[in-house]
């Protein structure tokens, strides 16, 4: 008898069109240092920001900066937009998204208006990450430091 197993790899896209960069490259010390979980980041060059996997919203911001998502096998991952962006109040953020959507790759769950965020001298990064990473997550493999076009494919997950 044959015993039926849960997917244990997840696929990760790219949450914006621009620069891949590693986590450590991150100007945010939270984040650089994996305090808050291991991940990546984008530097876009457009403002859509797109689901880097497939889950559900978790929640949303109230300072529209943030977004929590989670695989139907609990993996959480949380998409944060720009750097010290919570003082701007969500002004600059667009989200397209509420909690309890299902989303995938292809789902825009928000647009940053970047010339906003430039002039007040915040960075653009869009950093992703995964707070349950060391519960959840046994490797992560990643194409990092290229160009990246939002929903590619850059990376995989094998869950434990």
């Amino acid at each position: 008898m044959f015993k039926m197993f849960k997917k244990k790899e997840k696929s990760i896209y790219a949450v914006a069109t621009g620069q891949l960069i590693e986590l450590a490259n991150v100007s945010d010390a939270m984040f650089s240092q994996k305090m808050m979980g291991d991940g990546f980041a984008v530097i876009p060059t457009d403002g859509n920001v797109s689901s880097p996997i497939d889950g559900k919203v978790m929640s949303v911001f109230p300072t529209k900066h943030a977004i929590t998502l989670e695989t139907n096998d609990g993996l959480e991952c949380l998409i944060h937009m720009g750097v010290d962006t919570v003082e701007l109040n969500g002004e600059p953020f667009t989200i397209h998204v509420q909690e309890g959507d299902n989303v995938s790759s292809e789902t825009i769950l928000a647009t940053i208006d970047l010339d906003k965020l430039k002039s007040a001298s915040k960075h653009t990064d869009i950093i992703v990450v995964f707070p349950n990473y060391a519960e959840k997550i046994k490797l992560m493999t990643m194409n990092t430091l290229k160009q990246v076009v939002s929903t590619d494919q850059i990376g995989k997950l094998i869950l434990k």
